[in-house]
C-alpha cells in the first residue's frame, strides 16, 4: 500500500479513534500491512484468525486457544471472520491504552464464549481449566470446581447463577485484580512497551 493511501486511511480512522494520534494511526496501519505481507489497491485486505493469533502470542504473549479465539471476535467487529485495518487500529485503542471501563466492557465479551450477554459457570469452568492445563495440570477438574463455585457466588450480585455485564463490572470495579480472573486476554504494560516502541518508532523516511 502507498505511503499517500494509508496517510489518507490514517486521516479518516484517526477521527474516529481517542487512544492514537494521526501518526500512529499511520504506523499501525502500516504494521498491519507489514504482518499481512500482501496487500490490494483497494486496502481491504484483513487478517484472518491464524495471522491475528500469531500476533497475540509472538507480540503480546497469549496463549490460550480459547482466549484468542475470543480475543479475535471481540476485534472482529462486523463478524465476517477477518480483521480490518479499522477494526485493528480501533481494537488495538482498547487493547493497548483502553481505560479500565473499556478494558472491562472489552474482557466481559472476550469471557462471553456463547455470545449470550452473560458468563455462566459451564464458561468459567472451561476457562479456567484450559488456564491450568497450559500450567501442566493433567485434569483439574476437581481441583477447581470448588474455586469456581466459590467465585461465581462472589461476583454474582443478583444471584442469578451466572454473571451479566453488571456483575462482572461492579466485582470488577471493587477489585480490579478479578478483570482478567477467568484467563489473560489483555497485554502486560513490557509486551505494551515493547510493540509501541518498535512500532510508533519506525517512522516514514521523509528523504
Amino acid at each position: 500500500m502507498s505511503k499517500r493511501l494509508i496517510q489518507n486511511l490514517a486521516k479518516i480512522i484517526s477521527k474516529q479513534v481517542d487512544r492514537f494520534n494521526q501518526t500512529e494511526v499511520e504506523c499501525l496501519i502500516r504494521e498491519f500491512y507489514a504482518i499481512l505481507g500482501q496487500t490490494t489497491s483497494t486496502g481491504k485486505s484483513s487478517l484472518d484468525e491464524r495471522k491475528f493469533r500469531s500476533i497475540l502470542t509472538n507480540e503480546f504473549g497469549l496463549t490460550n486457544n480459547t482466549i484468542m479465539e475470543r480475543v479475535f471476535r471481540t476485534f472482529d467487529k462486523d463478524n465476517d471472520n477477518f480483521v480490518s485495518s479499522k477494526e485493528w487500529v480501533e481494537g488495538l485503542c482498547v487493547f493497548l491504552r483502553g481505560t479500565l471501563d473499556e478494558k472491562i466492557k472489552y474482557c466481559f465479551h472476550v469471557y462471553d464464549l456463547s455470545g449470550d450477554e452473560y458468563i455462566a459457570r459451564e464458561e468459567i469452568l472451561l476457562m479456567v481449566r484450559n488456564c491450568l492445563r497450559m500450567h501442566g495440570e493433567e485434569d483439574p477438574y476437581d481441583s477447581i470446581k470448588d474455586l469456581v463455585e466459590i467465585t461465581l457466588k462472589r461476583m454474582d450480585h443478583d444471584n442469578d447463577d451466572k454473571l451479566s455485564f453488571e456483575d462482572y463490572k461492579k466485582s470488577v470495579k471493587e477489585l480490579n485484580i478479578v478483570l482478567e480472573a477467568f484467563g489473560t486476554c489483555l497485554p502486560n504494560a513490557t509486551r505494551i512497551e515493547r510493540f509501541e516502541q518498535r512500532v510508533f518508532n519506525n517512522k516514514w523516511d521523509h528523504r
